[in-house]
């Protein structure tokens, strides 16, 4: 139920991949992930098709024009026609595509991919990992080899597929896949790491190296001879028996090393740290050293937040690390008062991590949690009995979307806030909410109110 990190080598590249939860584990977490990235891969499942947060994922990219890539997944069970599937895709996610790979019917009758690419065919066997050995060049599609190998029925159809792709998508445009128009997609099974490799072949040929990225003083380049980084993501308690703490820092340039002394930016002081660690595979590794694209884990105190800087004496922020407006509300019911103490110290420590929002009504004491998935409140209520101690229930609350709200007139916005009391409140750092009950309710408040700008994101503040 929270983004993995993982890092490994693939032909003499080093990838660093964060693995976001499926759809059921959504958090906010899984979107504050894509701002600490440099491309993306939405994996699609051929059965259901494009998803309610699939849409969600793919405004995120849109904020930052991040680079995709689509693998449509499963295609060994029965799922969506092919082509139905590209065009839900392009019309759902506003995103052009340009198949890379073309698989050979799907379901049990699935015989493999043909690379649009490269002019091979990897035949497919059902529960067993695809190798080399699966691997046939066809230089020429109207080889009789193609029969013989998935028999003349599919072999006729991949020829005529293949035939109307060329005709419609040409070569792909790779400006326009950096520029985040335009998407490569390939099909596979996942589970049987089969069409993954020719996604990861394409992946380390075009997708982008570290980017430069924005700061309030000034754009930072990789090549930058002074580390610098942000934080992106926090997760406390990692192993129940240490009570650890862990912040993951995305490296923007420069050389991160070992028990060297960098500059904490909010808090202005210089911390100094003796085992960062990185995820290579499933073991965490002690690093001496780490460098711009990577993701590496620091034990944390309590100095951290998300969204915070580390520099080599700099005095800059990374921008662009913003909260998203919750779509599940619901209030925080302590269960036991002796252990009131501790339910406000886990509660302000998960909210720390990103794992949901806290929000207090205005002209009341209530606490309101807000977030993305419904999973995330069965681990808020698990963790803060596991780890706390607190016992909690939650009340459903009717509130459609929560909008920071903002006015260069600020009687007018303190106005606003004073007459719709019981509709607004304010975020962890003191920002001014409103929580609309419905679509309606918020169309009516921005038509009234021109004056009050309203936001569904909002900028992580210092």
């Amino acid at each position: 139920v929270a983004t993995s990190v993982m890092t490994f080598e693939y032909k003499d590249k080093l990838i660093n991949l964060l693995d976001t939860p499926g759809h059921k584990d959504f958090a906010e977490d899984t979107y504050r992930t894509l701002t600490a990235v440099d491309s993306v891969v939405l994996v699609i499942d051929s059965v259901n098709g494009v998803e309610d947060q699939t849409r969600r994922l793919m405004e995120v990219c849109r904020m930052r024009d991040t680079p995709v890539m689509v693998f449509i997944n499963k295609m060994d069970r029965d799922g969506k026609n092919r082509f139905d599937l590209l065009e839900e895709i392009e019309k759902e996610l506003h995103l052009s595509l340009h198949p890379m790979t073309w698989p050979i019917n799907s379901g049990k009758d699935f015989k493999g991919v043909y690379n649009l690419h490269s002019k091979a065919l990897r035949l497919f066997t059902a529960n067993t990992k695809a190798d080399d050995d699966d691997m046939l060049a066809i230089a020429d599609i109207n080889d009789t080899i193609l029969d013989q190998k998935v028999g003349e029925r599919d072999a006729a159809t991949l020829r005529e597929d293949v035939e109307l792709i060329d005709g419609v998508y040409g070569e792909l445009d790779v400006k326009s896949y950096l520029a985040g128009k335009i998407a490569p997609v390939f099909f596979g099974s996942a589970v049987n790491n089969f069409g993954v490799q020719e996604l990861l072949d394409t992946f380390i040929e075009v997708a982008p190296s570290p980017q430069p990225r924005q700061t309030t003083a000034e754009v930072v380049a990789p090549e930058q001879e002074k580390m610098s980084g942000f934080i992106f993501k926090i997760h406390a308690n990692l192993d129940p028996k240490h009570r650890d703490r862990i912040a993951f820092l995305r490296i923007c340039s420069g050389k991160f090393e070992r028990n060297k002394y960098y500059h904490h930016v909010r808090l202005d002081k210089d911390l100094r740290f003796s085992n960062p660690y990185s995820f290579l595979a499933r073991s965490k590794d002690i690093i001496d050293d780490a460098y711009p694209g990577d993701v590496i884990g620091l034990f944390d105190t309590g100095n951290f937040k998300i969204g915070d800087t580390l520099t080599e004496g700099s005095d800059f922020y990374f921008t662009g690390i913003p909260s998203f407006s919750p779509e599940i509300f619901k209030e925080l019911v302590n269960k036991d008062p002796m252990k009131t103490k501790q339910l406000e110290k886990g509660i302000n420590q998960l909210t720390d991590e990103g794992v949901a929002q806290l929000f207090t009504q205005f002209g009341g004491t209530k606490k309101i949690i807000g977030c993305v998935g419904e999973l995330q409140f069965e681990v808020i209520q698990y963790r803060l009995l596991q780890e706390y101690g607190a016992a909690c229930e939650f009340r459903t609350l009717p509130f459609y979307k929560a909008c920071w709200v903002t006015c260069d007139d600020k009687k007018k916005l303190d106005d606003f806030l004073r007459f719709k009391q019981t509709n607004t409140g304010e975020d962890k750092d003191g920002h001014p909410v409103y929580l609309a009950q419905s679509e309606w309710f918020l169309n009516t408040e921005r038509q009234n109110n021109p004056d009050i700008a309203f936001h569904f994101t909002s900028e992580i503040h210092k």
